[in-house]
């Protein structure tokens, strides 16, 4: 039975008998019956193809990674926090405190396996700690902890219940869960009611020895996604102080919404409650907080939480929604937009719409998010409004499958068992490895990084198994439930366990009518009015929208005007009054531009990363008129990173395809502006690898009659690329691949570049060349050395790879080489301040454009880092053209295939790390669930 929540207030959802008949889990509305193109044998075998994935996946964190909290699946061995370089604010989600197990208990028990989950219940009692001497996010450590914990005490207590499990379970999850409760408590203490973002478990805060509490930022999303959390531990203990906190840090972020917009920032200041990021959207940084505002009223029958959710809902799509898109506007301004691109955690939106039963743009926008992803297999990061990569990691988010499950319940249109199905087909595909499965460091080569989020497991095989599974298919009614932001499961009756908090009478009330209720959750004649195509009629206009935004073509021909383009910039000219150096023509290789500079107080310097740094001292300047030209030199050397910037060019993928990698080994690439150009249709080179002698292959090769139809491998150094190029050519190689001889250099510390040539025609240059720093390049020599017979693929994407034989069969790939491509630029950090005593400064990337591969920085164009930044304001973006960008994430590494008796011995070093990310970007994304 389905009731429609009139448009009044209703006084029956303070009884959760009446409340889970009206707002169950989600909405879940019977719908006109449709006619199913996946039959109920295939449902079956998909769910029980999603049971062997999460086998897969806990089974290897057991055996290779736990107590650590997380899986690093490509080295197979766990994440344990200090004993892995440091990956910024991502890492304050780890405690040392098992996370993936306490994240996953609640995952065992909706995929049936009872057993599994009573052990697991038995090992977190005895082995996780919760007093380390650790900083840890107090919102990560809400959701994911004691949302796992709560989580996993449901699950306990459900089944004791039912007579046959957990009969010796007495509370310890609800004992271990209201222990770091306190421990939170004193993030609190500031005069908003706001916690502070992060808190030292043993130390608490401002103690020398706790290293946090100096912090005056948090996100929305940060502070508002903790009274589901918060509640549900004051109902189950019946001390009342954390759904206080919980509640007092929603009220104050309610009434610093933006008044006449109905808007909240991004990000708000803890103590003066004054906005710091004044965009405003539905996904990173305030996600959440919206969802937990419908979710506080399904869970607790209050209608404070409704009123304030509908106010802003409202809002949202009023200026946010502009279907299908989801778009960032300013607060204050909110007609104008604050971005041109999204990011992946508004996929949660169209489940959430499902749950305040706005069916129509949840359909709307769940089908762009669909196009994307069958585009690109995965949704990137961040993706342009025309749909093209802007951010091209993919941490292996749930947020799509979320909202697939929420709107298959809402439809029952079998639409989206085919798009759950393609789920599942890519992670088979492309993200699994033997120990696990590996997140995506670009989507557009398929690279790989070395992790596996805690909330692949919570979430992700929930959705998916829920999808495909029967109500006789679980052994609870999951209605009875509903699902945290993390897909813990609380329990409906939660609502009468305790009397509900009093709060005071606030001028909201005058603010609010009763048109706030409309939609609360509309019964099935409101939704489908006898039309079981509806959900196909209202996709159907976005069926081709990312194909019509971004045609492959165009792309292409944009990466070929830039190389005209660059080549015609390369010569310089003398036309017109200019300074003497033109920093589109300086060559840091060059012996009379380094006296140039040299005479206008311009100061060279070489950075063990391959880099190059200009700084200038007007003092140190021959003349005035001198010192003038450095000035606008280093301007317009400013000037030039901008123009590059706008320029674009993929990266390239090498991928080991021998025994005993099978492709599942890939590693990213700088590409070379001669030789075969890789991204056009069907252009690879495949061949087994050898080293050329010499090894720099500057002269030329004693080797032919090995390298002759092989891929040489050579160091870089001592000549230019395009005469290394040109030797191993002559030499018979089919390919080239050219490995970074500075020490330690990886993509942690330097962006890859795509390598020039040598002022000369390269017509002659016809094989492929393309550039690894060391700390890849090891990775092939390792297994070189180890295996001998090395075959690895050159290509624009990897291809893809071989399933090992406890995988289903999968189907070969459909999409055809993507052209979507990055930014480069010469300049990806500089320091100019023409009023600071003189004193300039410019740190070009892997060095000027045309200098000499000799001197180990020059002979390269630098890309931009892909995940570029994106100021907010004209302001941000004149201050940030003068920060340095700090590397982004972990040391993902590949482990090579071998029987686990080799697995001890011989450990290859880790594969290509993460593009940098700009530090504020990071600090968006990495606080909501990274």
């Amino acid at each position: 039975m389905w009731v429609l929540i009139d448009n009044r207030r209703t006084q029956s959802c303070n009884n959760w008998y009446e409340l889970r008949w009206i707002l169950p889990v989600l909405c879940v509305f019977s719908v006109l019956l449709v006619v199913e193109t996946i039959t109920k044998e295939e449902k079956r075998r998909l769910r029980d193809q999603v049971k062997e994935m999460f086998d897969h996946a806990y089974s290897s964190y057991m055996e290779h990674a736990y107590p650590a909290d997380e899986l690093m699946p490509l080295t197979c061995r766990g994440r344990v926090r200090g004993q892995e370089p440091s990956r910024g604010d991502v890492d304050d989600a780890l405690g040392r405190f098992s996370l993936t197990l306490i994240d996953t208990l609640d995952t065992l028990v909706v995929l049936n396996k009872t057993e599994a989950f009573e052990e697991a219940v038995r090992k977190v009692i005895k082995d996780v700690h919760l007093d380390n001497d650790i900083v840890v996010s107090v919102f990560e450590t809400n959701i994911r902890v004691i949302g796992g914990l709560l989580g996993g005490h449901s699950m306990a207590i459900m089944l004791q219940d039912q007579g046959e499990y957990m009969q010796w379970y007495n509370n310890e999850l609800l004992y271990m869960a209201k222990e770091l409760g306190y421990k939170l408590l004193p993030a609190f203490n500031t005069t908003s009611g706001l916690p502070y973002p992060r808190i030292n478990l043993k130390f608490g805060l401002r103690r020398p020895e706790a290293r946090t509490g100096t912090e005056t930022d948090t996100c929305t999303a940060c502070a508002g996604t903790l009274i589901l959390e918060f509640a549900a531990l004051s109902r189950f203990t019946g001390e009342s102080i954390f759904e206080e906190h919980a509640r007092k840090a929603l009220d104050f972020l309610w009434e610093k919404r933006q008044r006449s917009s109905n808007l909240v920032g991004t990000t708000i200041n803890i103590h003066t409650g004054d906005w710091v990021r004044k965009d405003s959207g539905v996904g990173a940084g305030i996600d959440s907080y919206y969802e937990y505002l419908l979710k506080a009223y399904v869970l607790l029958g209050e209608d404070i939480y409704l009123e304030r959710f509908n106010t802003h809902y409202a809002a949202i799509m009023k200026y946010i929604s502009q279907p299908p898109l989801l778009l960032d506007v300013h607060i204050h301004k909110p007609m104008l937009n604050a971005r041109t691109w999204m990011d992946s955690l508004l996929a949660f939106f169209p489940g959430l719409q499902v749950l305040k039963g706005d069916i129509k743009p949840a359909i709307e926008t769940h089908e762009m998010l669909y196009q994307v992803t069958k585009k690109h297999n995965f949704l990137p990061e961040a993706f342009t409004t025309d749909f093209r990569v802007h951010w091209a990691q993919h941490p292996l988010r749930p947020e799509f499958a979320e909202s697939t499950y929420f709107l298959y319940k809402a439809t029952g249109d079998p639409y989206y068992l085919e798009a759950a199905k393609s789920i599942i087909e890519n992670l088979n595909r492309y993200a699994r490895v033997p120990c696990g499965f590996a997140a995506m460091k670009d989507v557009r080569t398929g690279s790989h990084e070395d992790r596996m989020d805690s909330f692949f497991l919570a979430e992700m095989f929930k959705y998916l198994f829920l999808i495909f599974s029967e109500k006789e298919d679980l052994i609870f009614d999951v209605e009875e439930y509903i699902f945290t932001t993390e897909a813990h499961l609380l329990p409906l009756w939660l609502s009468t366990a305790v009397q509900p908090i009093t709060t005071k009478n606030t001028s909201e009330n005058q603010e609010l009518d009763d048109s706030n209720f409309d939609w609360s959750c509309p019964n099935t004649k409101i939704l489908f009015p006898d039309d079981p195509q509806y959900a196909h009629n209202v996709r159907e206009p976005f069926k081709n929208v990312v194909d019509k935004s971004c045609p492959k073509d165009s792309a292409k021909g944009h990466k070929e005007d830039f190389q005209v383009t660059f080549q015609s910039e390369s010569s310089p000219s003398s036309t017109g009054p200019r300074p003497p150096l033109r920093a589109r023509d300086f060559m840091a290789n060059n012996p009379e531009h380094l006296d140039i500079l040299k005479r206008m107080g311009v100061t060279l310097i070489h950075l063990k990363d391959g880099r190059v740094q200009l700084v200038q001292h007007a003092s140190q300047a021959a003349s005035s008129v001198d010192a003038e030209d450095g000035l606008r030199f280093m301007q317009e050397m400013i000037e030039f990173s901008s123009q590059q910037q706008k320029e674009q060019l993929p990266p390239r993928a090498v991928q080991i395809v021998s025994h005993p990698f099978y492709g599942r080994v890939v590693l990213t690439a700088g590409p070379a502006q001669f030789g075969m150009d890789l991204s056009k249709d069907d252009a690879e080179a495949r061949g087994f690898v050898e080293k050329s002698e010499p090894y720099n292959a500057c002269t030329h090769i004693t080797n032919p009659g090995v390298i002759k139809g092989k891929i040489a491998l050579m160091q870089r150094g001592h000549c230019m690329f395009a005469e290394k190029a040109r030797n191993v050519q002559k030499a018979g190689a089919i390919g080239g691949i050219v490995i970074d001889d500075n020490e330690g250099s990886s993509s942690d510390t330097a962006p890859l570049f795509q390598m020039a040539g040598d002022g000369k025609s390269t017509d002659d240059i016809s094989i492929p060349m393309l550039f690894l720093f060391m700390k890849e390049g090891k990775i092939i020599l390792d297994a070189y050395l180890e295996y001998k017979e090395v075959e690895v693929l050159l290509s624009s994407k990897a291809k893809d790879r071989g399933i090992d034989s406890e995988s289903m069969e999968q189907k070969t790939s459909e999409e055809s080489v993507e052209d979507v491509v990055t930014g480069q630029t010469v300049l990806s950090s500089t320091d100019y301040d023409s009023s600071s005593k003189g004193e300039s400064s410019v740190t070009i990337e892997s060095g000027s454009a045309h200098a000499s591969d000799s001197e180990n920085f020059g002979d390269s164009l630098p890309y931009q880092d892909a995940l570029a930044k994106e100021s907010e304001t004209v302001k941000e973006e004149e201050t940030d053209q003068s920060k340095d960008i700090p590397p982004e994430s972990s040391e993902p590494a590949a482990k090579s295939v071998a029987d686990s008796s080799k697995d001890n011995k011989h450990k290859l070093n880790d594969i290509l790390a993460d593009w940098r990310e700009d530090i504020e970007a990071f600090e968006r994304m990495e606080k909501d669930e990274l």
